[in-house]
């Protein structure tokens, strides 16, 4: 009897959106692939160590997760500086960089100190501070802190809102999009290619904005048990509580790339539903893009192979599938512009809204 194929497995990889391109990262490997005004593909392919490296705290449940933030926004400004300068050489501007390479590692960190402050400042320093001021007429300290956590959901959501409108960000979240589609396509175990790309789901789990969701959420509960009257100190013990925060998402969010646990379902769901704010459809060449990406860093094709029972010739080609595996697949693709969902391999339409798990793999 054939052996039924899995409908899901965990890849490892995982990326962000720059400036009109994707960055890809698989282990120590990470890819930056960028289009280039002319048509052009641009790739950079390197090796990127943690700071933390060989540190037994990576290894450490709930510590890790604070360690991997900050290597993540050191690989994600790194990515996007990049991009912009390759966008700006073609635009005919000056680089961005220095071309000192200590001098362009400073400002970066500066940049990325100023931005960290910003978001410490919008969701953590401006809802306690707004929640304050009804302390003067609500002696409830519960109701108070209750109060403060919808400030800071609705900070975050405004915020969500807001960054859309800019025009430059909507091209990235077709981006966006695109980099999700592409890992729900090979952990779905189709093969990498633009039409196969074009029909998976741009909503993932592990996703930036599902983090930032969680830990928005995972601080409302934390700092509800937090009663100090004092101002300033409360200000202070909630940033001394950050890296509990991100220790606790970081957790969940990896448990949701592996896990189908309906308490984990139901906790990340929400960050899926801001995904519809933070990711668009992309094109064709979009797709592209990310498709040279993933291959930058990651072999797809053993991939399928060592996963999905997927035969490899001896041109490194895809040749079919292995004896003893069946080809009753059951993977499902959304297709957002009727808002319906098909079998890919019967092609039956199902004419409810799309509510099943491809949603939740990145």
């Amino acid at each position: 009897m054939a052996a039924k194929r899995r409908s899901k497995v965990y890849s490892g990889i995982g990326g962000q959106a720059v400036i009109e391109g994707i960055m890809m990262r698989n282990g120590e490997k990470y890819a930056v692939a960028v289009r280039r005004p002319d048509g052009k593909i641009e790739i950079d392919a390197q090796t990127h160590r943690t700071f933390m490296e060989g540190s037994f705290l990576l290894k450490i449940p709930f510590v890790r997760g604070m360690f991997v933030f900050i290597d993540s926004l050191i690989l994600g400004t790194r990515a996007l500086n990049f991009s912009a300068d390759i966008y700006d050489q073609e635009e005919g501007k000056e680089s961005g960089t220095s071309g000192n390479g200590a001098l362009d590692g400073l400002l970066n960190s500066l940049v990325l100190i100023i931005a960290v402050a910003l978001a410490i400042g919008l969701f953590i320093v401006l809802p306690t501070y707004l929640a304050s001021v009804f302390e003067k007429s609500i002696r409830n300290a519960s109701l108070v802190s209750v109060i403060e956590g919808a400030i800071r959901m609705i900070v975050f959501i405004l915020y969500m809102f807001g960054i859309g409108f800019i025009k430059d960000m909507r091209r990235v979240y077709r981006y966006h999009g695109a980099e999700h589609k592409c890992i729900n396509c090979i952990e779905r175990g189709k093969t990498l290619n633009v039409d196969n790309v074009m029909k998976s789901s741009r909503f993932h789990r592990r996703c930036g904005t599902s983090f930032m969701y969680i830990s928005v959420f995972i601080s409302i509960i934390i700092f509800f048990f937090i009663r100090i009257e004092y101002i300033p100190l409360r200000i202070f013990i909630r940033l001394l509580l950050i890296p509990v925060v991100l220790g606790i998402s970081y957790e969940i969010l990896r448990l949701a790339g592996k896990s189908e646990n309906f308490f984990v379902y139901v906790l990340t769901a929400p960050g899926i539903w801001f995904q519809h704010l933070t990711t668009k459809e992309p094109d064709r060449q979009m797709v592209e893009v990310a498709i040279n990406s993933v291959e930058a860093v990651f072999d797809w094709k053993k991939y399928l192979a060592d996963n999905f029972g997927y035969d490899i010739d001896e041109n490194g080609e895809i040749a079919g599938v292995l004896p003893g595996w069946g080809d009753d697949y059951t993977g499902e693709y959304y297709d957002e512009e009727y808002d319906e969902v098909y079998d890919d391999e019967a092609g039956e339409y199902y004419e409810d809204e799309y509510s099943g798990d491809d949603s939740y793999d990145d």
